[in-house]
């Protein structure tokens, strides 16, 4: 691989593609740069399940159908948009190049979709709360699309056009021919990283309502991405239009989001309604209890006496060796004739008098 350089920046890289190999099998980086933001994006999703009212065994088993789904339908994004390159040179389509995701071509917009769409389907057959199982899985999301950015950097692609800004990045092409471009791979995963720093420590604390989180995601991506992909050189066109797919996907995700939310900031939202803190909360099957930040107190406090015992009133009359209990003599007092069996104390045959006052806590 032909290095990389930040001239403006003074910095080179020297980066191959393989990792290592194992049995003879290459392991590339780009592979390994997005496992690693899978995997990150999995945990820290687990992570705030708890807060969300859900148990992290509802992701991970909604994970376990909508990544292979997310995969295909990156693949077939990617190659519904770019068909030209499945040709043969007969006019026939390669479907052996169609499948090998192996070989590179995967678009973000199509795994996003196919995993929103798997994950409504899951939530719905097991009756989970789809918006917060969105809002959790918004955070991964992020995590994963800003570090997997980084496997374009070391496979030198999704770069912008030529640039000649302190942060432009040099690269040699195939050819020998040098350039100097945008690091849109770089403006993506910073764009990526503002927005997780954005929703987790601010608009996190101030959720009303549940999808509230995935509905912002959708707006700050698409925003970012909008603009991002107007530079890159590497755009897959809506067919023969000129139109760039991305760009049209992240216009129409904008325009759709934002005036959901507006919609909703407008709405009154009771606390009671986020899975959260409602009876249908997953925390709720786990020991039969909700966690200690959505439990509210069932019974107020009062300041009336607890009500007594029919055991604690009459006080046992076998043999006079059981005493009834000071308060309970005491709760008694004004409504019972105090017992005067064998064996009872002198005070509790007396009642005391009416002084006025209430007796005294110990």
């Amino acid at each position: 691989m032909n290095p990389i350089v930040f001239p403006g920046l003074g910095l080179t890289f020297q980066i191959e593609r393989v990792a290592f190999s194992v049995f003879g099998k290459d392991i590339y980086w780009y592979g390994i740069i997005i496992a690693c933001g899978f995997l990150l994006g999995v945990l820290c999703a687990c992570h705030l399940t708890r807060e969300w009212g859900l148990k992290s065994d509802t992701v991970l088993d909604m994970l376990f159908f909508a990544v292979p789904i997310a995969i295909i339908c990156a693949r077939a994004y990617y190659v519904i948009f770019y068909q030209s390159l499945y040709y043969n040179a007969d006019g026939t389509f390669d479907w052996a190049e169609a499948v090998a995701i192996w070989d590179g071509g995967l678009a973000i917009y199509g795994g996003i979709i196919g995993a929103a769409v798997t994950c409504f389907i899951f939530c719905l057959v097991r009756h989970h709360k789809f918006g917060a199982v969105a809002d959790v899985c918004a955070y991964g999301l992020l995590i994963g699309q800003m570090i997997g950015r980084w496997g374009n950097f070391v496979n030198q692609e999704a770069y912008g056009d030529t640039c000649t800004a302190v942060w432009r990045m040099g690269l040699t092409l195939q050819n020998g021919t040098y350039i100097e471009v945008h690091p849109t791979f770089l403006y993506e995963s910073l764009w990526n990283l503002l927005g997780f720093l954005l929703l987790y420590f601010i608009v996190r604390k101030h959720r009303k309502y549940d999808g509230q989180i995935f509905l912002c995601y959708l707006f700050w991506y698409g925003l970012g991405r909008f603009f991002i992909e107007g530079i890159r050189t590497d755009s897959l066109y809506l067919f023969d239009t000129g139109i760039r797919v991305s760009q049209l996907v992240a216009l129409v995700t904008v325009l759709v989001t934002v005036q959901i939310l507006v919609i909703q900031q407008f709405r009154k939202h009771p606390a009671e309604k986020l899975l959260v803190n409602s009876p249908q909360s997953e925390l709720l099957e786990e020991q039969g209890a909700a966690p200690e930040e959505c439990r509210e107190e069932a019974v107020p406090p009062t300041d009336n006496p607890p009500e007594v015992s029919a055991d604690a009133e009459e006080p046992e009359k076998a043999g006079g060796e059981a005493q009834p209990s000071a308060a309970a003599a005491e709760e008694t007092a004004d409504t019972e004739e105090p017992d005067k069996t064998e064996g009872n104390s002198p005070e509790a045959e007396e009642p005391p008098k009416d002084s006025g006052e209430a007796p005294a806590a110990e």
